[in-house]
């Protein structure tokens, strides 16, 4: 290829994903869950979404979203930062905050496996299958997984979701019950684990991950996405370290999009 045809395939690829960008509407959502208490979300919407998909950020969960779409916390977590990534794969595309009765410290720890917040994202689902059609998967990082497997399994009826994606899942948790502690076999939905073959955190062992797998006996559509490759610095449970893909966004979110449309 010659040094013109070059310049114009760039130039090509640069406005397409100007244009897919584009064609992305962001807001901010808010709706009503429990008594008294509102649940936010920031809601992206492609031209034509195939599927939805609910992102479970880490850590205490505490994004803090303002009314203009701005974040407080959070923004370099793998789901947050990647949420664009999903709309140009054709997901509506919900993140998820805490609740209004959660809006500080500690946010959603010690809250994610309650029953209270599981009305909320019930809510959360009902609400884009309203708005939308769409089928719709929750997709949890880290601390996330214990929000998305927790609520699966507790809505395991027509209120749930459709599909599940656990990314760097908490399979140990001295502290509390991690997700190969649930009970994975009522999961009746199709689940995908991702996780990476180097995640240096304590609480995410690879070898672990096998476990989690051979609990999913009554998944219909069940796989493990192992993930080689990419940068890890600093902390070893945060973002920027294998824990969070970092280096490797486009291509893990392209695996897992790729696989929940075809499940």
């Amino acid at each position: 290829m010659n040094l013109w045809n070059r310049v114009w395939l760039l130039a090509w690829l640069v406005g397409w994903i100007g244009l897919a960008h584009a064609q992305t509407v962001q807001k901010t959502v808010d709706i009503p869950t429990r008594a008294g208490v509102t649940q936010r979300f920031l809601l992206l919407t492609p031209a034509a979404p195939k599927a939805a998909v609910i992102l479970m950020a880490g850590g205490n969960g505490g994004l803090q979203i303002d009314s203009n779409g701005s974040m407080r916390w959070g923004g370099n977590n793998f789901l947050v930062r990647t949420r664009q990534m999903f709309a140009d794969q054709g997901f509506l595309v919900a993140v998820v905050d805490a609740p209004s009765d959660r809006q500080g410290g500690p946010f959603l720890s010690g809250f994610r496996q309650t029953p209270e917040h599981v009305e909320d994202i019930k809510s959360v689902i009902a609400w884009i299958r309203t708005q939308s059609g769409l089928p719709v998967w929750l997709v949890g990082t880290s601390r996330g997984t214990q929000s998305a497997a927790f609520v699966g399994i507790a809505l395991s009826g027509a209120g749930g979701p459709d599909g599940l994606v656990l990314t760097s899942s908490i399979l140990v948790d001295p502290k509390g019950r991690s997700v190969n502690a649930m009970p994975l076999s009522e999961l009746h939905i199709p689940v995908l684990v991702v996780h990476h073959e180097q995640d240096g955190c304590k609480l995410c062992p690879f070898q672990e991950t096998g476990t989690l797998m051979e609990q999913l006996t009554n998944a219909p559509r069940k796989e493990l996405l192992s993930i080689k490759g990419g940068d890890s610095f600093g902390d070893p449970c945060e973002s920027r370290a294998h824990h969070g893909f970092n280096g490797l966004d486009s291509q893990v979110v392209a695996q897992m999009t790729e696989w929940m449309l075809r499940n």
